[in-house]
């Protein structure tokens, strides 16, 4: 056990109980965990102090937040992990006021808004070579008469997430595939008829079903130079509105090209902390295309600890203790799964089923909101009733394969 550091965890969802389930599994340590909802996957948590806020995401909130633990603990180092994108902002314009004994893993706020919005980032693709799909920025005003040079279905989503969400509307999405460009112009007028200002990204529809997307999680040291990457190979995402690409079940596997690729830009724009990439595999031209860059541990973040590179002891390693450390490319295969196992079989591609049932056997396979050590009754039944939703769920948004 470790009693020199405090992790505190912004953000209450799958993200941050699989970041707290890393610290604990590495040191024994508690996290304190900082959500906006009573109801989280994070309550009851015994490994977690979960601490309700409202504003939670909320710069001066953000401060007073780390403040108070750092205050509490002036003999402690203090690590600061963002769990969603409506964090990092935040984080990231207070670097220069947290109290002395805080540890922020970010880049600066000018370097994190180039980063995460999709229009910049497709700029220095363009600039460091990294493939993405062919791309029309929309901007506010354009109305409808311009021209797509790409055929349906076409993907509408906007080029910066925070401001999105904080003008919601009915059928409000985290991303659009459409059909016709009679769909597109009403996506478009309906969003910014909401009141989002920024722009949108018009993007060709790579074909393919879930099985061609990738995860790329890396982390940077405090010296810019990388060393974890892990390639996760994704086989079912999430299908309802504002989850939506969010990955349900990966494989981890070996991509050394193009981990290269991404690990000369991360060094070249002296990237630290955490990062990933969405990346999906376009087979009409054998390459792997970058959708966009999140500053932060993804939500499943823990398909990277479960096949033995464990994320907090990469960041401990690095920022407290200062041991040198080189570049671990993972290459093992190993099964993550955040959906019940008769989900996975009924909606992944049968081609993969196989693979992931010797995977299981094996015991290489982990869900990561079932850890034996956080036993509690109420915080299990939690877990349950989060699972079983998750047939209900793809139900009704998706056809089985079986």
């Amino acid at each position: 056990m470790r009693n020199d550091f405090i992790p505190v965890l912004l953000g209450a969802d799958i993200n941050a109980y699989s970041m707290a389930r890393a610290f604990y599994e590495a040191y024994g340590v508690t996290s304190i965990v900082y959500g906006i909802y009573p109801a989280s996957v994070c309550a009851g948590s015994r490994m977690i102090d979960y601490r309700v806020r409202p504003g939670n995401d909320r710069v001066e909130q953000v401060l007073a937040n780390v403040s108070e633990v750092a205050n509490a603990h002036p003999d402690k180092q203090i690590l600061v992990l963002g769990c969603g994108d409506n964090y990092l902002n935040a984080i990231s314009a207070n670097l220069l006021r947290y109290p002395g004994n805080v540890i922020a893993p970010y880049v600066s706020l000018s370097v994190l808004e180039r980063l995460i919005h999709k229009e910049k980032f497709y700029q220095l693709c363009e600039q460091y070579g990294i493939d993405y799909p062919a791309t029309v920025v929309y901007h506010k005003g354009m109305g409808h008469d311009f021209t797509l040079p790409f055929d349906g279905p076409f993907v509408v989503k906007p080029a910066e997430s925070d401001t999105y969400w904080k003008h919601p509307f009915p059928t409000q999405k985290k991303a659009y595939v459409l059909q016709t460009r009679a769909e597109v112009d009403t996506v478009i007028d309906q969003i910014y008829e909401a009141g989002y200002e920024d722009s949108l990204i018009l993007q060709d529809f790579i074909p393919g079903d879930d099985s061609y997307m990738r995860v790329v999680t890396n982390y940077s040291g405090a010296d810019g130079k990388v060393r974890l990457m892990c390639v996760g190979h994704v086989l079912l995402e999430e299908h309802t509105g504002h989850a939506i690409g969010n990955h349900a079940v990966i494989i981890t596997e070996p991509q050394p090209e193009l981990c290269e690729k991404l690990r000369d830009f991360l060094e070249a724009i002296h990237f630290i902390g955490f990062s990933n990439f969405d990346i999906k595999y376009d087979q009409r031209d054998g390459k792997f295309k970058a959708f966009e860059i999140n500053c932060r541990q993804g939500r499943s973040n823990y398909y990277v600890t479960g096949a033995g590179h464990n994320l907090a002891r990469y960041l401990v390693e690095d920022r407290i203790d200062q041991v040198p450390c080189p570049l671990t490319v993972t290459k093992n295969r190993h099964l993550w799964w955040v959906v019940p196992r008769q989900v996975a079989y009924d909606y992944v591609n049968p081609k993969f089923h196989e693979e992931m049932r010797a995977l299981d056997q094996a015991g290489a396979s982990v869900n990561p909101l079932w850890f034996k050590p956080d036993s509690g009754l109420l915080h299990r039944l939690r877990i349950w009733r989060g699972q079983r939703r998750y047939v209900k769920w793809y139900a009704s948004c998706m056809e089985k394969v079986r």
